[in-house]
């Protein structure tokens, strides 16, 4: 029987306990807290906010007169640059619990590894603030009918003044949000420099994102490999109308604490336009390995103890195992025969699935460069895909090449790739490969996980760039808990709104596939910029590129640079983010240079027989 809906990826969010079904897994909420309750707030009635030997005094009324109209009152002035419309909807955002479940989930949280984390960090910030009194404040705020909110615990704390440091705030906020400052700028310069100005002319009649007029077969299939211990379950969707596959084999890979399902829109297309599509479930790292996890105190400092570290190689080795025994079935059994051609297999992953094909592809497993990056590491200090790849550092083996030579072609959706590759990161991958990258995805950063790996490849690549797009924009909106899209520190948007992503989805992902058959070139005009750019919503804007523009270019040149200094510091990045913003800045001053030359050239041209100025690419 098919699961219920997957909670998440990384975020390890179990079936909501919000409203009437709802429940948050324990370490994703903590973390949550800690990404609201660390920003500047207020105390019981005072809070004195402290900067060195600094101090000023104001009152939580003007604070909640902040949240409820977004204008600073007086004595918040001196840091109406901190008061961002950002801040006024996080002191506004509320975590509905039930109040019958509220203590058990409250408990469930503090009790946790993550919950001990948030509170030491909370007793840094609030120095006068005991761990009682702070714990005794979030349960009282819990269990407030309007729900659980920033302005709400502090509200409960127990003494009239609170002290905070403003300076370990400040800088703890800007640990947890340089990914996202970087991925906000990025944004921006993604979205102007990778604009087309008009459609490209397209096939006439070829419409790849509509379904194809095959009927589909669907089976459960589960193998298992006997020599490692591990029964692996396979969804196969194939036509029911021809016994053999002419085309490729496709097979699908989902990210942590997902399952087999997570892109079953997908893998209906693919099957009803004639191909064979295998979606493998990875037993060590679905959504079932999380829900049974126990509560345990050692995950903060063992990422292991959460993703298993041979989770690294079994995956790759999970999709070699069953194109093995796929390759048997097509010689063996009557249903399947000639059904799965194991020969040319194009293999599309989401999150550490897009680590799992990249590796099939020729990534070379190579764990040196984690040794110094995961030392003394801290989940909130970095994005979880940068703390759950230090889950590797617990393998026997520091390098392995987990490369299948039947995978021809990879499809990689917010892909974690981080340090895991080493210094030569996917310079080993020749073979077609596309990469999307979301860049308000908080689980899997743009930079690292994508952009950088992006610049690395050396066969032929392409970008897909969903503006705003998050971690599961991609997923199967059935297969994805709405709960998700109502947190306010990790949301996800609604499945309304990323409709448009997973039309072009289709489309894209069928054409790529299609790269490997005798009518690659039918469907090549469909990985175009303007292809994807007709998808597109003011939302949720679609970008494609096989090259990085020069301005992205030239700020990965920047950023590599300050990593590579002999200690990588705080304000080396926030240099880097600013340089960005830079770049973003440009382009907007260049775009209105540009209309003002152009309004010039149109009174030239109405003027005199001269021919207007020849337009230059943008900076």
């Amino acid at each position: 029987m098919r699961p219920s809906k997957v909670s998440g990826v990384f975020c390890g969010v179990r079936r909501a306990l919000f409203s009437s079904v709802t429940s948050v897994k324990v370490g994703c909420l903590a973390v949550g807290l800690a990404a609201l309750a660390i920003r500047p707030g207020a105390a019981a009635e005072r809070l004195v906010l402290k900067v060195g030997p600094l101090q000023q005094s104001i009152e939580l009324s003007d604070l909640e007169s902040f949240a409820r109209t977004g204008d600073v009152p007086p004595s918040l002035r001196l840091y109406q640059g901190l008061l961002s419309p950002q801040i006024q909807l996080s002191l506004q955002q509320r975590l509905a619990l039930d109040p019958r479940m509220s203590d058990r989930v409250i408990d469930d949280v503090l009790s946790s590894s993550n919950g001990e984390l948030l509170l030491a960090t909370l007793s840094r910030i609030a120095p006068n603030l005991t761990m009682p009194q702070l714990q005794s404040a979030i349960r009282l705020a819990a269990s407030q009918a309007n729900g659980l909110s920033i302005l709400g615990i502090l509200r409960a704390v127990p003494q009239e003044t609170l002290e905070l440091d403003l300076s370990a705030a400040i800088g703890l906020i800007s640990q947890l949000n340089l990914s996202n400052l970087e991925s906000r700028s990025l944004s921006g310069v993604l979205e102007q420099s990778l604009a087309v100005e008009s459609a490209e002319s397209l096939p006439r009649g070829l419409k790849p994102a509509e379904a194809g007029p095959v009927g589909i077969r669907q089976r459960t299939i589960s193998f298992r490999d006997i020599e490692r211990d591990r029964i692996i379950p396979v969804e196969v969707y194939w036509s029911a109308e021809s016994q053999s596959a002419d085309g490729p084999l496709v097979v699908l890979s989902h990210g942590f604490g997902a399952d087999r399902y997570f892109l079953n829109y997908q893998a209906t297309h693919l099957a009803s336009h004639g191909f064979t599509v295998v979606s493998v479930e990875h037993p060590g790292s679905n959504v079932q390995a999380l829900l049974n996890l126990p509560v345990d105190p050692e995950i903060v400092e063992t990422p292991s103890r959460l993703l298993p570290a041979t989770e690294f190689l079994d995956r790759p080795r999970d999709v070699s195992f069953v194109l093995d025994r796929l390759e048997r079935l097509n010689r063996v059994n009557d249903d399947y025969l000639g059904a799965f051609n194991t020969e040319n297999v194009t293999i599309i992953g989401h999150s550490l699935g897009g680590y799992t094909g990249l590796a099939l592809a020729g990534a070379k497993l190579d764990l040196r460069s984690l040794q110094n990056f995961c030392k003394d590491i801290q989940p909130l200090g970095v994005s979880p895909a940068d703390w759950l790849q230090c889950a590797a550092m617990d393998l026997n083996e520091q390098q392995a090449d987990l490369q299948d030579g039947r995978i021809r072609q990879v499809m990689a959706m917010n892909p974690l790739v981080g340090e895991l590759f080493g210094e030569a990161g996917l310079t080993n991958i020749t073979a077609p490969t596309l990469l999307l990258t979301g860049t308000k995805d908080s689980v899997t950063p743009t930079l690292d996980q994508q952009l950088t790996p992006f610049s690395q490849l050396s066969g032929p690549k392409y970008l897909l760039a969903v503006i705003g797009g998050t971690h599961l924009s991609v997923g199967d909106p059935t297969n994805v808990n709405p709960a998700l899209s109502e947190l306010p520190f990790m949301a996800e948007l609604r499945g309304e709104d990323t409709a448009n992503l997973r039309e072009l989805l289709k489309g894209v992902s069928l054409s790529f596939v299609q790269q490997s058959t005798p009518a690659a070139k039918q469907y090549r005009p469909f990985l175009s910029a303007a292809y994807a750019q007709s998808f597109s919503t003011p939302l949720l804007p679609l970008r494609f590129t096989e090259a990085l523009p020069s301005s992205v270019n030239s700020w990965l040149s920047v950023n590599s640079g300050l990593s590579e200094s002999a200690q990588p510091t705080l304000t080396n990045r926030l240099v880097s983010v600013g340089y960005l913003t830079v770049l973003k800045s440009q382009h907007q001053w260049h775009a209105t240079l540009a209309a003002h030359f152009h309004a010039s050239q149109v009174v030239t041209m109405l003027r005199s027989p001269l021919s207007p100025l020849a337009s230059r690419e943008p900076f």
